[in-house]
């Protein structure tokens, strides 16, 4: 299958094009939780919290309209928009949610954020899920992957991806010569431009 890999980037949505973080911990803070830590991934060890119960919050947030409000991540709209202007073309793939209204709201955060069309196509895979089933449909495309969990960057890797890391506090010690390690978009469009 041809994916136009050269005009083709596949990206994560949360911590990559959306600032996840900032809205579920102002949500969390509104319903009175605090985070202990931020230097994981891990939500349970963030806010001290069991992690059956924890993976319950996420889930909650990710399928409450909240979702369809967060805020762009860093710098993604200008590097976003001018790759997209520049005939690229983005299919998100998100651990979201299956419930489709969620989805919806997460379409309608990135088409009003980045512009209709950007997206040329979302998938939302279930909430926490593994990216397996999203990225299996582009192994061996060389397609670009930028994600922001190592484990996924790593599975991009082991499909036949151009796996892109951005850098977040949970992953700041992770090291991988196989893939780049960027801070922010500008850093992404530099490698591909």
């Amino acid at each position: 299958m041809d994916y136009r890999k050269d005009k083709l980037i596949l990206v994560d949505c949360d911590g990559v094009l959306l600032d996840w973080k900032y809205g579920f911990f102002e949500w969390m803070y509104e319903n009175g939780y605090h985070a202990v830590r931020e230097d994981v991934y891990d939500i349970s060890a963030t806010f001290g919290i069991e992690k059956p119960f924890a993976q319950g919050l996420v889930r909650q947030f990710n399928e409450s309209a909240r979702i369809g409000h967060l805020q762009a991540f860093r710098d993604a709209i200008k590097y976003v928009k001018r790759l997209h202007s520049e005939g690229y073309v983005f299919h998100c793939i998100t651990s979201l949610s299956t419930d489709p209204y969620a989805g919806k709201l997460r379409q309608s955060n990135l088409d009003r954020i980045f512009g209709e069309g950007v997206f040329e196509k979302l998938v939302c895979l279930d909430c926490g899920a593994d990216k397996d089933e999203g990225l299996l449909p582009y192994k061996d495309s060389g397609c670009i992957w930028v994600e922001d969990k190592p484990s996924n960057a790593e599975l991009g890797l082991k499909l036949g991806l151009r796996s892109i890391l951005i850098e977040h506090d949970h992953n700041v010690d992770y090291i991988n010569n196989d893939l780049l390690k960027v801070k922010n978009w500008k850093e992404i469009y530099e490698s591909i431009v």
